[in-house]
């Protein structure tokens, strides 16, 4: 991060400075992070917005995973028996979650993350219904359910919404790609639109698509400043897809 003090108005080098800006300087070194962009959480106001955030989110999924059993107990179809374990499970990763060391700022990395997580909302079921994209849209979301299930519990306590740093994770399906979950998204969300075919969802599906490789690009540029970082990144090449990108 690039040193700002020196571009001060009135702090010349060699000039004794008080005893406040010694320690204000001393704070700032200490509490500020290493990458430009970055907010530290240490703060009362941080641990506040994590502390909402975190409220928000797990109501948020709780309302979801409503919504699955609900459409379990109607339908008595097993993947809204999977979609309700994946939301409840969020509800809990929402609650008992790390504190962040540092956590993106920027406006572009949160609305990445809202578009890729929530985007998949706008899908619809109107469109045509082939019965070999039923059956294959069905197995993609099963795969896909899974795959963010195994990850999730690879994730633990690091489990995060925007780019930021609660640990390196590399085990699991974080020894294959470096974000499975956002892989999950995406066989899931490719699972539904083979299952209602539309121009729609299509473009939805290639949105949130864009938006999650968006987010996985700002999380790399947190966890650049990883000690462990760059030897993960070359020992794991692939992002969301195996002998892809």
């Amino acid at each position: 991060m690039t040193k700002r003090w020196a571009a001060t108005p009135g702090i010349r080098a060699g000039v004794p400075q008080p005893g406040w800006l010694a320690a204000l300087r001393h704070d700032a070194a200490r509490f500020s992070p290493r990458v430009r962009g970055m907010t530290s959480r240490r703060t009362r106001s941080g641990r506040l917005a994590t502390v909402g955030v975190n409220l928000l989110g797990a109501a948020f999924a709780a309302l979801f995973a409503q919504a699955s059993i609900v459409f379990y107990l109607q339908s008595h179809r097993l993947i809204g028996a999977v979609f309700f374990l994946e939301q409840a499970w969020f509800v809990v990763l929402f609650l008992i979650r790390r504190q962040p060391r540092v956590v993106s700022d920027h406006a572009g990395a949160w609305l990445l993350a809202a578009a890729g997580t929530f985007g998949g909302l706008l899908l619809r079921p109107q469109g045509a219904h082939p019965e070999w994209g039923v059956e294959a849209g069905l197995g993609l979301q099963l795969l896909g359910l899974a795959l963010a299930l195994a990850s999730l519990a690879a994730l633990g306590r690091s489990f995060g919404f925007v780019a930021a740093d609660r640990g390196l994770v590399t085990g699991g399906p974080y020894a294959v790609v470096r974000h499975p979950v956002y892989a999950a998204y995406v066989l899931i969300q490719c699972g539904y639109v083979l299952q209602a075919i539309s121009v729609r969802n299509i473009a939805v599906l290639a949105v949130a698509t864009g938006c999650n490789a968006g987010r996985a690009i700002c999380e790399e540029r947190v966890l650049a400043a990883h000690s462990d970082y760059a030897a993960y990144r070359n020992r794991v090449r692939r992002r969301l897809l195996p002998g892809g990108w």
